[in-house]
């Protein structure tokens, strides 16, 4: 990681340094983009009227009242059981040997927020307690609220498989106003995190494996949440997480250390985190990891030099779970005294349940290593955010408490869950696709046991979901049979991570009376999420077992994938004609997916992570390098004869490319791209390295639907750029747009590029444009052919 002396000088001796440091001819294209001073990220917390009530009450406080606004506690030995959630946790964390009174911490004013207490009755007995204490400052009750409150929406992992930022703000405003009834005004989401690792079990709570990608998703949480206006009593605060590089975890295993260079970090890794502040984030959240030997909770290189000085956050910081008294598990703080010194001098705010500040910042104030000022700039950031929320005005449950799915939510989650659906494979079967299915079809085997497993559907951190709101594939193609006057025969099989076979014979019997199988297979929801990872990336179980025994009964089979992260699906894209990843839908699963498979909703999702061949190949992602010995045109499904296909970057025993590449996805019809134009040849080097310049180039192209029916393309742009001072990916995502076309129907498209589409990052972690060759490409994948070419010139 890049913390050169020279980031630590003023302004006019860090301009003078980089003009001396480089040679003349790049002076002036490097100082065009150097750092300016960033403006506030969030307006609202910047309001001259909220900054004088905030000093105002900072100069009323205690020093425990201080202290106490920057620790945050559960309801731990408080009972207050509500219709809502009848005390059932709303997420799994670790046991915690803290012992801590919080409604005895909130009568005495020294309670600043709660973690994951919900409940109208609940969060107004622990508010009650706060207001009532001697400055009257109300609590900021925080949730695990991920993908949906009671109302639950695919996770967002496959969220992003909608490439469709429109709808994720429209799911997280629902999710707000639902939460807010239960007296949550935080959520912990966005997780931003870039995951090119499928084995990490936390790659379901983001956005997959291409910075801009998540970068949009980012923007549309935030707003969701958050709204124009964090005063409105449906609005939330966002706490954008973690940060930072959480996802590049070694290996994919959790909690795991992180390590990479400057470029790569600001690159691929920073983007969705810098996309989330510019929208106006109110809270981030710190990470568990170290990056580049530094925990990311003690690392005043990410809090405060790239999060506040550069990209001007101006909302607090709070801990992960306990992640400020891992400082000394990480081996950087021999005691809490140290740990907490080290958290708080890097920015972070609020300590998440370590009870580390409220123990020992008295003692490092009293031995000055630690100022009064550290602590009060603390304070004010939180209390900011207490204003902005207009939590002193209004600190209890807003409106009558959602406790179960919502009825008029339940189109918005369903058609969310029909978006996210990627069609991987849809081969012919009889002489037509298997899917959707036809009229033809009067008797479906359903098999698997994520058939009917409504506790399943809901994925990791599925909120305060109730399973009986839950429509589970078995009930909705039950219903659908029964409307065609069909028959549903349905069998188990066996359980999802187990080795029995007892289930096997009804499984089979059940396919052989039927005209297609539908195969409900895949993980559980507690194989993926926090402390979720996997060395083995296959069915789990014996379901590839079953998944070989019912295709060799010889009908045609439908196998709907339910997962958190890619699997490998290598023997079922060479043996099963359709292949749908969906997820986990959430609420309204079985009506989604019965729209889908026939046919009154047609699939439109792409991949937002590679599919792998094999486990092996992970981490696996589209934008890598090239290599000095790139494959080229050489057969890698073949082991290698000789020096001109061995020596060359490939595996010997497995292709380099993925099964099923970032940005795939198939529909119920067929699409072509043409026509691929720049307006422009060549582009101007002063006019294209500035920061913030826009349309610089346009590119065009002409989508039609070929097929036979209306469908929904997402169109995608690629470019690569060569001739750059550092090696750039093999092609990068720099645009995307949702079309829906009528059959036969033509569109031009028309994608802008400006600054931030053609920059890169340089060896001096500088943001430019460079005199270089670029090549766009716009198609339906990240394997687009069709192309144009412009040139950047001095």
């Amino acid at each position: 990681m890049k913390r050169s002396s020279i980031s630590c000088l003023p302004p006019a001796a860090l301009l003078l340094a980089a003009t001396v440091s480089f040679a003349p001819a790049h002076a002036r294209e490097e100082a065009a983009a150097l750092p300016r001073a960033a403006a506030p990220s969030n307006a609202q917390l910047a309001s001259p009227e909220i900054e004088r009530r905030v000093e105002a009450l900072l100069g009323q406080m205690t020093l425990e009242e201080k202290i106490g606004q920057l620790v945050q506690y559960n309801d731990q030995g408080f009972s207050a059981p509500t219709p809502a959630n009848g005390e059932q946790a709303l997420a799994a964390n670790p046991e915690t040997r803290t012992q801590v009174d919080a409604m005895a911490l909130a009568k005495q004013g020294r309670l600043g927020s709660m973690l994951n207490v919900i409940g109208a009755q609940k969060t107004r007995a622990f508010q009650e307690a706060a207001v009532h204490s001697r400055l009257h400052i109300p609590i900021l009750f925080g949730a695990d609220v991920i993908h949906g409150y009671r109302t639950i929406y695919p996770v967002p992992l496959g969220l992003a498989a909608s490439w469709d930022p429109a709808l994720v703000r429209e799911l997280s405003h629902m999710a707000a106003t639902e939460a807010t009834t239960a007296g949550v005004k935080w959520f912990y989401s966005p997780m931003v995190d870039i995951s090119r690792d499928a084995r990490w079990g936390r790659s379901t709570e983001g956005a997959g494996e291409d910075p801009y990608l998540g970068a949009a998703m980012a923007r549309a949480y935030v707003r969701g949440y958050q709204g124009t206006d964090l005063s409105r009593p449906d609005s939330v605060a966002a706490s954008v997480k973690h940060f930072a590089a959480y996802g590049a975890a070694e290996a994919g295993r959790e909690y795991n250390t992180t390590d990479m260079s400057d470029i790569r970090l600001r690159q691929v890794y920073l983007p969705p985190y810098k996309a989330a502040v510019e929208a106006g984030a109110a809270t981030m959240m710190s990470s568990f990891n170290a990056l580049n030997g530094v925990p990311a909770t003690a690392d005043p290189y990410l809090m405060d030099e790239i999060l506040r000085q550069e990209w001007g956050f101006n909302g607090f910081v709070v801990s992960d779970y306990t992640a400020v008294m891992e400082l000394t598990h990480h081996g950087i703080a021999l005691d809490a005294a140290t740990a907490t010194e080290k958290a708080l001098e890097a920015g972070v705010d609020v300590d998440m349940m370590s009870h580390f500040y409220d123990t020992q910042i008295p003692r490092l104030l009293a031995e000055d290593r630690l100022s009064m000022a550290t602590v009060d700039e603390a304070v004010r950031r939180v209390l900011r955010v207490k204003f902005a929320l207009g939590l002193f005005e209004h600190p209890y449950a807003h409106g009558t408490e959602v406790t179960h799915a919502v009825p008029g939510h339940r189109p918005l989650v369903r058609r969310a869950a029909e978006e996210s659906f990627v069609l991987l494979r849809n081969a012919s079967a009889g002489g037509k696709a298997v899917l959707p299915l036809g009229g033809e079809v009067k008797t479906v085997a359903l098999v698997g046991p994520l058939a009917d497993a409504a506790n399943e559907m809901q994925g990791a951190w599925g909120g305060g979901t109730q399973a009986s709101d839950v429509v589970t594939l078995r009930q909705a193609l039950e219903r659908r049979m029964q409307e065609r006057g069909g028959h549903l025969r349905f069998a188990h099989g066996t359980d999802i991570d187990s080795d029995s076979t007892a289930g096997f014979d009804a499984a089979l019997e059940a396919a052989r009376q039927a005209d297609v199988v539908v195969m409900a297979l895949g993980e559980s929801s507690a194989m993926s999420g926090e402390a979720g990872s996997r060395a083995h990336l296959d069915l789990p179980g014996n379901q590839q077992a079953l998944l070989e025994k019912v295709v060799a009964a010889g009908k045609p089979v439908v196998l709907l994938v339910f997962s958190g992260r890619p699997l490998v699906l290598d023997w079922a894209a060479r043996h099963v004609p359709a292949i749908m990843a969906v997820w986990f839908p959430g609420t309204e699963a079985g009506n989604a997916l019965a729209n889908v498979l026939f046919g009154d909703a047609a699939p439109s999702g792409k991949l937002p992570m590679s599919f792998p061949r094999a486990v092996g190949q992970e981490p696996l992602y589209y934008n890598q390098f090239p290599t000095g010995r790139p494959a080229g045109d050489a057969d890698l499904s073949k082991p290698p004869d000789g020096g001109e296909t061995r020596f060359v970057s490939r595996y010997i025993d497995v292709p380099n490319d993925a099964l099923f590449p970032f940005g795939h996805g198939l529909g119920y019809t067929s699409f072509a791209y043409s026509n691929v134009r720049v307006s422009r040849g060549t582009l101007p080097l002063a006019e294209a390295n500035r920061p913030g310049a826009g349309s610089l180039v346009t590119v065009t192209a002409t989508l039609t639907n070929t097929g036979r029916r209306e469908g929904t393309e997402v169109a995608q742009l690629y470019v690569r750029n060569l001739g750059a001072s550092v090696e750039q990916p093999v092609r990068s995502l720099k645009g995307f747009q949702r079309v829906t076309l009528k059959p036969g129907e033509s569109r031009q498209l028309r994608f802008e590029l400006g600054f931030p589409e053609l920059s890169f990052y340089n060896v001096h972690s500088r943001q430019v444009v460079e005199p270089t060759h670029y090549t766009v490409w716009v198609g339906g994948s990240s394997q687009a052919t069709e192309k144009a070419d412009f040139d950047v010139s001095r």
